[in-house]
């Protein structure tokens, strides 16, 4: 039911419930994934290289023999970072650890308690209906699946993904998968496989249970294998000029930022309209794509985070079950969602 009375709140803010780490990056054998010790962090190297000229010429220089001649004689220098397996080992590890946090419908800020109030009551009510079964099967997926290694998952022989249930830093349960018994373009297609993890991650976002998980992922690339970590944006001019790719390392470790991590966890919106031809996506409130350069939740559609929320919480249209995972996923994720002002 609608009330004409409420407002979005000009100050609401919720805190992210998948807290998770930086992944670090190490090296080793496919034979020693049961035996820590045999794996050495990797190191980011720099590299000197002399590439060639590659992108777009303008017309008159492309259209002139001897102009482009001139222009593919030019040397393209460059300095960039790298990062790779030794030759004597054949496997990247990759490991990182996530937290799973509950009490969704308290809001982390919020200035208006009527608007709060109304607010709380649909994310109990999904709650109470929902248990978070579906967000946590999805969830619990992206780890088994291996989809935050990204690119080094690519073209890999094996991918092994082992994820412990950490209490007083031991493992007190752990789960083996097989990332390629999973689609990575449908959800739901093993759930025998992930349901007692699933069942976990359920327990921590109901607030139920303290969950801390440590995820570990094998993949067998081959001997000197390139592997990718994170790579820096510059944002200052705190670094050497003359290198033009500073890749991502903590304290000489080779490494994933955690928004990456988390960007791929929470990568299981397929209810958006272009579902069906771009698979899932990670949940953010206009459905952005920044590598696509798109947006595939349109305010116009009434697709996105906001229309959905203010239409369910102020107005009593509540979404369809898949935008309903949505919004509440959305929260999950965390974010600063306040009303602007005119």
């Amino acid at each position: 039911m609608a009330n004409e009375k409420l407002k979005t709140a000009s100050v609401l803010a919720f805190e992210r419930k998948h807290a998770n780490s930086d992944a670090f990056m190490y090296a080793g054998n496919w034979d020693a994934r049961d035996q820590p010790d045999a794996w050495s962090a990797i190191a980011i190297q720099s590299k000197d290289v002399r590439g060639t000229i590659s992108n777009r010429l303008k017309a008159a220089v492309a259209n002139d023999p001897l102009k482009l001649d001139a222009e593919i004689q030019k040397p393209n220098l460059q300095r960039v970072d790298t990062a790779a397996l030794p030759a004597n080992s054949d496997t990247l590890k990759v490991s990182f650890t996530l937290r799973v946090l509950g009490d969704l419908a308290i809001p982390s800020a919020c200035n208006d308690q009527q608007y709060q109030a109304a607010l709380s009551a649909v994310i109990n009510e999904y709650i109470e209906r929902e248990q978070f079964s579906e967000l946590a099967c999805r969830y619990a997926e992206n780890l088994a699946n291996g989809r935050f290694l990204w690119r080094n998952r690519i073209g890999a022989e094996s991918v092994s993904v082992r994820v412990s249930h950490m209490t007083n830093n031991q493992a007190v349960n752990h789960w083996d998968f097989n990332a390629y018994d999973f689609d990575m373009r449908k959800f739901g297609t093993q759930p025998e496989l992930i349901a007692p993890l699933a069942k976990l991650i359920q327990q921590g976002l109901l607030g139920k249970s303290f969950v801390l998980l440590k995820i570990e992922a094998w993949v067998r690339l081959g001997a000197g294998q390139e592997i990718f970590p994170s790579q820096e944006l510059v944002l200052d001019g705190g670094r050497d000029a003359s290198k033009s790719k500073y890749l991502y390392q903590v304290n000489d470790v080779a490494a994933m930022h955690s928004q990456k991590i988390g960007n791929a966890i929470r990568t299981i919106d397929t209810w958006y309209p272009d579902a069906e031809t771009f698979g899932p996506i990670a949940v953010e409130p206009y459905g952005s794509v920044t590598s696509r350069g798109s947006a595939y939740r349109q305010p116009k559609q009434k697709t996105d985070f906001y229309n959905l929320l203010d239409g369910w919480v102020i107005k009593g249209n509540i979404p369809d079950s898949g935008n309903q995972h949505f919004v509440m996923a959305t929260l999950v994720r965390g974010g600063v969602f306040g009303e602007k002002a005119d």
